[in-house]
This record gives C-alpha cells, sequence and structure tokens, in this order.
C-alpha cells in the first residue's frame, strides 16, 4: 500500500502555515477540515493552508508538498489511530472506536490518490469554496531521473 509523507524543499511552509507538518510524517488532503468554511474564514495562514495544504497525520499541522512512498501495515494503523483521536478532540466524535470508519475511509481515499504513482512523486492539492462545498484538485509531479553524470565532479583535487 502506498501513502505519502511531507516534504520540504525549503523553509516557506514554516511561515505560511499556522502549524506546518514535520517533515517525513504521514499526510491526507485533510479537506473535511474546511467542509463548514465561508469565504469570511479565508484570510491569512488560514487561507494558505485551505488554499494548498496537505494535514500531516502526526503534528495535524499542514505541508505543501508530500512524496508517495510505501507505507507498512502498523503504520496504517498508527495514522488510523491518530486521526479518530483527531476526531474525538477536535470534531466532536464520541469516541476513537466510532471514529475509526472515517479515518480509514480518508486515509482510504489518500492511499488510492497515491496507488497509481511512483515512488518520491510528489503531490500538491488545490482547494476552492464553491456554492456545493469545498473542490479539491490534485496535482502530481513526476520524480526526475538524474544520471550519474549530472551529480558526479569529475577530475582530480590535485590539479
Amino acid at each position: 500500500m502506498k501513502l505519502a509523507r511531507a516534504i520540504h524543499f525549503d523553509e516557506s511552509d514554516m511561515n505560511v502555515f499556522h502549524s506546518p507538518a514535520r517533515t517525513g510524517e504521514w499526510c491526507i488532503s485533510g479537506g473535511f477540515e474546511f467542509s463548514n468554511w465561508g469565504p469570511g474564514d479565508l484570510e491569512g495562514k488560514p487561507r494558505q493552508a485551505f488554499a494548498n495544504g496537505w494535514l500531516g497525520l502526526d503534528t495535524f499541522g499542514r505541508v505543501t508538498f508530500v512524496a508517495v512512498t510505501q507505507i507498512e501495515p502498523a503504520e496504517i494503523e498508527r495514522a488510523k489511530q491518530n486521526l479518530a483521536e483527531h476526531f474525538v478532540q477536535f470534531y466532536g466524535a464520541p469516541s476513537a472506536e466510532a471514529a475509526m470508519g472515517v479515518a480509514q475511509a480518508e486515509i482510504d481515499h489518500m492511499s488510492e490518490l497515491c496507488d497509481d504513482h511512483d515512488p518520491n512523486t510528489l503531490l500538491t492539492v488545490a482547494r476552492e469554496l464553491t456554492d456545493t462545498g469545498v473542490r479539491e484538485a490534485f496535482r502530481v509531479i513526476s520524480p526526475q531521473e538524474a544520471e550519474l553524470e549530472a551529480l558526479a565532479v569529475h577530475g582530480s583535487l590535485d590539479d
């Protein structure tokens, strides 16, 4: 099974998101966070999280880019448990057990998004608020293969 991990190319996420995700943590879209939002909610750092932030499943912070990779069954269970507990703490689910089905559905959705992509494929999300709710669109950035010559330095340090 595949899922996606938070990846950072620079420090920009630390500045644009109120709570940035940690590099390497498992992520999902997390669009549910914005289900009751209106135009008045789309200001400042919350607007940035809405516009293009993936949700980390450890910190529940946001990140701009995620990279597709394999996930182990034990990691899936931990991510599902974290998300279910998040639903209890922040969204009023009666218990983690009651929230497990929704947590599993969120993780399954992300896994389906990742399944057809090679490892290290980058994904971005773009959201917009419509009359019928939040619409998400996903962009896929395929991994670039670099030849050894592009990375190696040839020559002698003695010259």
